[in-house]
């Protein structure tokens, strides 16, 4: 099978998704476990799966393939956020140590489905190694973006540098802010996302000043989040392919923004498959192949 994603924005090939019908398992099982894992309310299981069929029928219509994670008692609920324990590049896949002790179960299935699909394993972080997908950015095919913050540390970098170093050509290494504390799941994506090869929507009061001036050095517009949508998830922004971008519904200021920048964007209702869990659509998904 075909795979290798080093970029934010090529054209998405085939995609791997978890649907909440096997992340969130039962009423019973959300009832029981959203406060543990962090959730701001919990989820209502018939609304999330409601949400998360019409989420995937829109990526359906604009990646030719999409592969499920089957559900597993060892991954939480948090595993439908797919984005976070694997980076796929061209040589191929690297397995994350999460820095969410909770979710660290996610990534033994995880590897059998990738192993199922023929896609080699380069390694595993390993502790005292920590490391979250949601930190790691393509500014393009040879240029990588990492965030040191509360869920990734110097050895998660130093180790998944290491393992990727065939096939980039330059890393940039920012820190992340302190903002709401290590109980907060604040990443380098929650803060940036490219939709172009110039032009990016980001929250610029949590940015690290040096990946700001880095994008505005390289040529980027800056759609400028307010707080108010940074709050219901404004912020991230899943782009299918250059300016083809989805988007949870109800930020309307930044919708308005990227059409026009001249994107095409579809919203999707996820109050309980994002919004409770602070996920948006690309945390929700995990490119395989892009380009």
């Amino acid at each position: 099978m075909e795979y290798g994603c080093q970029s934010m924005i090529a054209p998405a090939k085939t995609m791997l998704l978890k649907h909440a019908r096997e992340a969130f398992r039962s009423r019973e099982y959300l009832e029981k476990s959203w406060e543990e894992f962090g959730y701001l309310a919990c989820p209502d299981y018939e609304k999330a799966l409601e949400e998360y069929d019409a989420f995937a029928s829109l990526v359906h219509k604009h990646v030719p393939r999409a592969f499920y994670l089957p559900g597993n008692e060892e991954a939480g609920l948090d595993s439908i956020y797919v984005h976070d324990p694997v980076k796929i590049c061209r040589g191929g896949a690297v397995m994350m140590r999460m820095g969410k002790e909770l979710r660290r179960s996610e990534t033994d299935p995880l590897e059998q489905m990738l192993r199922s699909l023929k896609i080699p394993v380069l390694g595993h972080l390993r502790a005292p190694a920590t490391m979250d997908g949601g930190d790691v950015l393509w500014m393009d095919e040879e240029t990588l973006i990492l965030g040191r913050g509360y869920r990734t540390n110097d050895e998660g970098i130093r180790q998944f540098q290491t393992l990727v170093q065939p096939w980039v050509k330059e890393t940039v290494v920012v820190d992340m802010p302190h903002a709401q504390g290590p109980e907060a799941c604040l990443h380098l994506m929650s803060v940036v996302s490219l939709v172009d090869r110039d032009v990016a929507v980001v929250y610029s009061p949590l940015m690290p000043v040096r990946l700001r001036q880095l994008l505005l050095e390289r040529g980027y517009s800056l759609i400028e989040v307010p707080r108010e949508e940074y709050e219901t998830l404004g912020c991230n922004v899943l782009a299918l392919a250059p300016r083809l971008c989805m988007l949870p519904a109800g930020n309307f200021r930044v919708a308005a923004a990227l059409r026009n920048a001249g994107a095409e964007v579809f919203e999707y209702e996820g109050k309980h498959i994002s919004y409770f869990g602070t996920g948006g659509p690309t945390c929700l998904t995990r490119p395989i192949l892009r380009g």
